[in-house]
């Protein structure tokens, strides 16, 4: 028993030694962290401002200069389709064909009467020069001549109605029907699109409907990798304002040899006229913020926030309007990893004029 409770207080050393010894290495290895925290790297860029246009950003979409939906004008069984999808068709191309079995008919039987109604006539007209025939018996006779011209030039408008031909040349879309199909007037046979020429509709706030007049080139931007940039003339605008939204539809015309499609989705920047010097950064440089937008400067090596005002944006680049003092080093790449006070490391430095 004695040995026993002799034992006790070694094994409780024992156990604070080892405690010990697995504790050291932690502390050590924080302090090790501590010392491996340095300033964050980042990339500058030198602020110089530069005169900007002001600018006034709007939505719109590209449109063919003729579009039609290609629609027969009678009822009919179609005997003949030529629809070469995607490709270019010319002027007066047939497109299509409906039955005119029974109207071919009705223009033989109108042809006879009219043949039967003119010879009439002229016997009449004989028998007239004579008196042996009355005015008004003459003058039935002419009319019914008349009436089967009429007959005849109607049947053959409708026959005319059977062919269905390409108003303009153009681009041919999918096919929506398949021969031998039975249609009428609402039916959509196929799309057509002129592409040579293309224009852009957009909408502007009421307010700005004195920026555009017709001749007035604005910048026209679509999807792209990169993005495709074309100016545009404008052409028009529509002459009252959307009573519902208050905005004012604009047409411009895309330069030709321009590489869109209709209804593609365009952002089209109008210029107001006038010009302020302002500072260009990246957009990925400002912090928005609920107040006001933020960029990171770096003065004396460490890194402070600054409160900016932003203009117009130029693709991947916005205007600093206010907050920027030329010469300041604004951070670009390592934003995030910056805190306000600390000291940074500056890995790359740019000027905004290059």
């Amino acid at each position: 028993m004695r040995f026993l409770t002799s034992a006790r207080p070694l094994l409780a050393c024992g156990l604070a030694v080892l405690a010990a010894c697995h504790s050291s290495p932690d502390k050590k290895d924080g302090k090790d962290a501590k010392k491996n925290t340095g300033p964050a790297l980042v990339d500058v860029l030198v602020a110089h401002p530069t005169a900007v246009t002001d600018s006034v950003e709007a939505n719109g979409a590209v449109v063919a200069n003729d579009y039609v939906e290609l629609h027969p004008e009678v009822n009919g069984r179609l005997t003949y389709l030529n629809v070469p999808e995607g490709h270019r068709v010319s002027k007066g191309t047939v497109i299509a064909r409906i039955n005119d079995a029974d109207l071919q008919a009705n223009l033989q039987k109108t042809r006879a009467l009219l043949q039967v109604s003119r010879l009439s006539q002229d016997r009449l007209e004989k028998l007239l020069k004579v008196q042996g025939v009355n005015q008004a018996d003459y003058d039935l006779a002419v009319s019914q001549v008349r009436s089967n011209q009429a007959d005849a030039a109607y049947t053959q408008a409708m026959l005319a109605k059977t062919v269905i031909r390409a108003p303009f040349t153009g681009i041919v879309g999918l096919r929506q029907v398949s021969p031998g199909a039975y249609v009428t007037p609402t039916t959509i046979l196929v799309t057509l699109q002129a592409d040579t020429k293309l224009k852009v509709d957009f909408t502007l706030p009421e307010a700005n409907g004195g920026l555009v007049r017709p001749g007035a080139v604005v910048t026209v931007q679509l999807a792209g990798n990169p993005p495709r940039r074309y100016p545009a003339t404008v052409i028009a605008q529509e002459s009252q304002v959307n009573q519902t939204t208050r905005n004012l539809t604009v047409r411009a015309q895309l330069p030709a040899g321009a590489q869109a499609s209709p209804g593609a989705f365009a952002r089209v920047s109008v210029p107001t006229g006038a010009a302020r010097r302002s500072v260009l950064l990246p957009t990925n440089a400002i912090m928005p913020g609920d107040k006001s937008d933020q960029v990171v400067v770096v003065q004396h090596g460490k890194a402070t926030m600054r409160d900016v005002r932003t203009g117009d944006r130029q693709q991947d680049q916005i205007a600093i309007v206010s907050g920027l003092a030329a010469g300041d080093s604004v951070v670009t790449n390592g934003v995030l990893f910056t805190q306000p006070g600390k000291p940074v490391k500056v890995r790359k430095t740019k000027s905004a004029t290059n």
